[in-house]
């Protein structure tokens, strides 16, 4: 049994954080930030929460697939930024959204969230426990962000994307292969302190600032392309494929240089490598199926495309994706 994408959606918050307003927050430029990071602005939720940014990008996804709210049968919600430690966001989701039929779980590799619930809802699919399975990734990091540290409050933004994947016989992205892979020697290097059984919240916390991303950029920096070099390479050599096979490659947008320098590394002219990061910064899960969205609304996707997905987040956690384009079997 074959598990495809057949239906993907996005949202993004109507405001917008340029770069401009930045310069009045913190000690940074629109030059220091477009050069370092190829951002320009991001979107902020305000009134908006995880689970309401995930219902909408989920009402998008369900509606291109064609299906209703009662065929979804699971519902897999990938954050960072749960509204609460408990009850799960796909819980709120699942009751928003009316899926009666549907069970729910919360699942969080940061960054790399969207691939790794990808991973799960194609396994259930195949093994035939589920037919029509909900895949979100949502964030609200402006909810961990501190805007008085430029070496991070310039990078992330808010946003959500959804995906169904599907035992269905439609048009879709067929899921050929996923590589994940994790290593959590590296876990301080980009972390949240503070909130967790180790340091809860507490005046001290609060005041060290230890509710916000605390990271170290460059050492980040090298493991990711590193890391998404060789679990794309090891997509495409799972199924006898070579970079010249690859029609679209969709990186996370996390940073601009990241994705120039594992640019460099595949034989892709530019146009083929698609980008998000200068309107949205890095939304973290949710930023691989926001640019999945964008790039199926706007590029006529044709049978037998080969589309490469790959993301590096905190962790440390990694991984790709193969999807080929399938037309429905007559």
């Amino acid at each position: 049994m074959k598990a495809k994408i057949i239906g993907t959606g996005s949202y993004l918050p109507k405001k917008r954080l340029t770069n401009h307003d930045l310069e009045k927050m913190v000690d940074t430029s629109d030059e220091w930030i477009v050069t370092r990071t190829g951002i320009k602005e991001r979107r902020i939720a305000e009134d908006e929460f995880t689970s309401s940014m995930a219902v909408k990008a989920a009402k998008n996804a369900i509606n291109d697939a064609g299906l209703t709210v009662d065929e979804i049968d699971f519902i897999i919600v990938s954050t960072l930024t749960p509204d609460y430690i408990f009850p799960s966001t796909a819980c709120l989701v699942q009751n928003e959204l009316g899926c009666k039929n549907a069970a729910g779980i919360d699942i969080q590799a940061a960054c790399t969230g969207f691939l790794y619930g990808l991973s799960l809802a194609n396994s259930l699919v195949k093994s035939g426990a589920h037919k029509n399975i909900l895949l979100i990734a949502s964030e609200k990091l402006s909810s961990i962000v501190d805007y008085e540290d430029r070496s991070t409050c310039v990078l992330f933004g808010d946003g959500a994307s959804a995906v169904v994947v599907s035992a269905l016989n439609k048009d879709g992205l067929s899921v050929e292969s996923v590589c994940l892979g994790a290593d959590g020697e590296q876990a301080e290097l980009l972390i949240l302190p503070g909130g967790g059984c180790r340091e809860p919240a507490s005046i001290k916390t609060v005041q060290e600032k230890k509710h916000f991303i605390q990271m170290a950029g460059n050492e980040v920096f090298k493991h990711a392309v590193r890391r998404m070099e060789s679990a794309s390479k090891e997509c495409l050599n799972m199924l006898g494929l070579s970079e010249e096979d690859v029609s679209w490659l969709v990186p996370h947008q996390a940073n601009k240089r990241i994705i120039d320098a594992i640019a460099k590394r595949f034989d892709l002219p530019p146009g083929r490598i698609f980008e998000t990061v200068h309107k949205y910064g890095n939304t973290s899960a949710s930023s691989v199926g926001i640019a999945l969205d964008e790039l199926m609304k706007e590029h006529a996707v044709k049978d037998d495309e080969n589309i490469l997905l790959t993301a590096f987040g905190s962790g440390f956690t990694w991984g790709a994706s193969l999807l080929r384009y399938e037309g429905e079997v007559k």
